[in-house]
């Protein structure tokens, strides 16, 4: 789930002073402005930070970046190569990719009103723009398909899953959706593709302690006390595969792939559990067989039944 992080007073030295009203820049071309807030530091300009910061990024990028207009101030005025470094200033900034690579599947909108959006997200088409991937993201072309300069996604699907994303429309209703997320009372289905194994009893519950492994975006099973619980359904046998459901009670990051690859049936196309393979090119002909299959939950506005299907299919 997508946190909403409430602003702080800045503090310098021993004294507060009192939060800096912030103006976010508008959504260009449907890719929202990025932030940063300065850290204490003796750097001679904003673009020798910025550089130390970022050091992926050419100074050369940079400069033509506040030449363009495209390095705010907190207040809304734009701020160009020769702006001193102010400690404790907020900057917003767009970013850019040289190269992206186009990702040949589109989204569906299933559902639009005036607070929410769901979406059905293909395979390959990350949730949110991060590292190589910035306008090729479900966020960024709702944004531009739709014009909502206020979309939000209530929640992340991995790039390799598809299926259903719940999105908060309007700033003035999303905590009371957020909400939902954060005490677990949304009901979550998916759909999964993995070996077929006969000698284990269905319906059954998988519990264990995940954590953070190596490489760092992976996670695997540890010693300790359960923080994550699955239960798992076969639907149907289709020989060597079968499709299960999958009913996730928490909501850590690849509960479900490392789940079934610890009870020794993988979902099929898994590049990263139980062995981590070769997925620096997408083979578009071997998505990941995982589905986020529905949504089910109580509206906190109106108090409706809301239950929403994807249209996809594995």
């Amino acid at each position: 789930m997508l946190r909403l992080l409430g602003r702080k007073p800045l503090t310098i030295g021993t004294v507060n002073a009192p939060p800096i009203p912030s103006v976010r820049p508008p959504t260009r071309d449907g890719v929202g402005a990025s932030s940063v807030r300065l850290p204490p530091g003796h750097w001679p300009l904003l673009l020798d930070f910025l550089c130390a910061r970022f050091p992926d990024v050419p100074r050369s990028i940079w400069a033509a970046r506040m030449q363009q207009g495209r390095v705010h101030d907190s207040d809304g005025p734009t701020l160009d190569a020769s702006t001193p470094y102010c400690a404790g200033r907020l900057i917003h900034y767009y970013r850019d990719l040289a190269h992206e690579t186009p990702i040949p599947f589109a989204a569906t909108i299933l559902y639009r009103d005036a607070h929410l959006l769901v979406a059905d997200k293909p395979h390959f088409l990350p949730t949110i723009p991060s590292g190589r991937f910035l306008r090729e993201t479900l966020l960024v072309r709702l944004k531009q398909q739709t014009g909502l300069d206020q979309l939000i996604p209530l929640h992340r699907l991995d790039r390799a899953t598809a299926g259903l994303v719940l999105f908060s429309v309007d700033p003035a209703t999303r905590g009371a959706y957020s909400a939902l997320f954060a005490a677990r009372r949304i009901d979550k289905t998916y759909e999964a593709l993995a070996p077929t194994r006969t000698e284990l009893a269905f319906p059954l519950t998988h519990r264990s302690r995940m954590v953070e492994s190596t490489p760092f975006f992976r996670m695997t099973e540890a010693g300790g006390p359960a923080n994550t619980e699955t239960r798992i359904e076969r639907i149907e046998t289709l020989g060597a595969i079968s499709r299960y459901r999958l009913t996730p009670l928490t909501g850590r990051k690849h509960q479900l792939r490392v789940h079934m690859a610890a009870l020794g049936m993988p979902i099929v196309n898994d590049l990263w559990y139980p062995a981590l393979l070769d997925d620096s090119v997408d083979d578009y002909t071997r998505p990941l067989k995982l589905l986020a299959r529905s949504l089910a939950f109580t509206d906190p506005l109106s108090g409706e039944a809301r239950r929403f299907e994807s249209a996809l299919r594995l």
